[in-house]
């Protein structure tokens, strides 16, 4: 199990630059198996150029890089794509592994569900499922639908404003192949919230959220567009902090359910995770799945479980 220390000692140094608000900003030190690691989020505020210095400033110095905010890559039928505007951040990055988490999100949210369902945390089965956005997390995707989730896709419409629910992984599938080729050519801005819009409410599309049970995926999408009252609900996700917690329990979320564990109150994104297992491991490149499963489970690193409101109940 991750634990936050008071003091460093000599530790490797994980710092993740993201497209997001410097509101968010934080900074822990924490222990895996004796070796102590500094983890630092610095945002931007959505401006690249500042994104690009900081990278190159602290390549060679630091151990990881994680770049958060923003996606490097997204994959669709068995292909990657690269984002053009995010792969122009680190173009002049050598020295130093740079982590977008998409590499952990896959095994590390992939077997979190399966967990969930084998120990009876969450029965899957036939419940009703909104994840935000299912092509930055088809790990989790494949997940739900194989414990029986009954899923909606909101790729279309959260990040293109386009009122169609997808409700199949195959479909999910088609509409990536035909888009992705696109949408990595265009400014992340158009279709993800980054700087300042991460930090306000624009309630949208709110009957997705009411419909449905359990609402998982991306946090900036979630707390962008989700109505101000959630009753009951569950929220599957990451990279929350004690404010966003605030806001979960004034809404009426019965559980939140982090990907990350959480680290002096909140949840880190997966791109600083993937930085931190990369860093442990002495690699200089991103690992494959069959390494990440690994160190999760040497390193004892677990993902975070709340009920805000009420007491524990099988959901």
């Amino acid at each position: 199990m991750i634990d936050s220390q008071t003091a460093a000692g000599s530790c490797k140094h994980i710092v993740s630059v993201s497209l997001g608000s410097s509101e968010r900003n934080a900074k822990s030190i924490v222990q895996l198996n004796g070796q102590a690691f500094m983890i630092e989020r610095l945002g931007t505020d959505g401006d690249l150029e500042k994104a690009r210095q900081l990278l190159e400033e602290l390549d060679g110095h630091v151990d990881a890089l994680g770049l958060g905010g923003t996606d490097l890559y997204v994959y669709a039928g068995g292909s990657r794509y690269t984002f053009r505007e995010s792969a122009q951040l680190i173009k002049n990055v050598k020295k130093t592994p740079v982590l977008d988490g998409s590499g952990l999100k896959n095994s590390l949210e992939r077997s979190l569900i399966n967990r969930l369902a084998a120990d009876g945390t969450i029965a899957f089965q036939g419940k009703k499922v909104l994840l935000v956005c299912g092509v930055d997390r088809f790990g989790m995707a494949e997940a739900l639908v194989a414990n029986g989730a009954d899923v909606t896709f909101g790729d279309l419409i959260f990040g293109l404003n386009w009122e169609h629910p997808i409700k199949s992984l195959q479909t999910l599938d088609k509409f990536a192949r035909l888009l992705a080729p696109i949408l990595t050519k265009l400014p992340v801005s158009w279709f993800y919230p980054m700087g300042a819009k991460q930090s306000q409410r624009k309630p949208q599309h709110q009957q997705y959220f009411l419909e449905n049970d359990i609402i998982a995926g991306d946090f900036h999408f979630i707390r962008r567009f989700m109505p101000d009252k959630l009753p009951g609900k569950t929220i599957i996700t990451n990279t929350v902090t004690a404010g966003d917690r605030k806001l979960l329990r004034n809404a009426g979320v019965h559980c939140l359910i982090t990907t990350t564990p959480s680290l002096d109150g909140r949840s880190y994104g997966t791109n600083v995770m993937e930085g931190l297992l990369v860093a442990a491991s002495g690699a200089k490149k991103q690992l494959d799945a069959v390494s990440y499963e690994r160190l999760l489970q040497e390193y004892k690193i677990e993902s975070g479980l709340e009920y805000l409101n009420g007491e524990e109940e099988h959901a």
